[in-house]
């Protein structure tokens, strides 16, 4: 099996350039996007086994997109990044099967690898798993 495909949507080009070169570094594969219009066609294109999810965008926030999301794939792994949590917002995410939340932080925050990076090892795991 190859690395991870990860797609990573966030309407921040900067933070999505910066992203990609972090998780890349961490052995993973990563596909960008900059809208949830940018992202639902290059999942269905692109078969991304994870996708990391901004919240808060323009046009699409991240729930609408996960609504998208679920409408043709139930089981894709999805990982919220949030910078504005509330717990409406959470529990909206966690009905559509968000697999974990992360806080928006710096991507040069030492946190980002003690929070972002767990969550996608243990998803990336549990993929590895099933396709035993």
């Amino acid at each position: 099996m190859g690395k991870i495909l990860v797609l990573f949507v966030d309407d921040e080009a900067d933070y999505l350039s910066l992203m990609k070169e972090r998780v890349e570094s961490w052995d993973y594969e990563v596909i960008l996007a900059q809208s949830g219009k940018e992202a639902l066609p290059l999942i269905k294109e692109k078969h991304p086994d994870i996708v990391v999810l901004d919240y808060l965008m323009p046009g699409m926030d991240g729930t609408a997109v996960l609504k998208e999301i679920r409408r043709f794939n139930r089981d894709l792994p999805v990982i919220m990044f949030t910078a504005h949590a509330n717990v409406k917002n959470i529990k909206g995410a966690s009905d559509l099967g968000v697999s974990a939340f992360v806080p928006k932080i710096s991507i040069y925050s030492s946190d980002i690898q003690a929070t972002l990076r767990p969550a996608l090892d243990i998803v990336s795991k549990k993929i590895k798993e099933s396709k035993g």
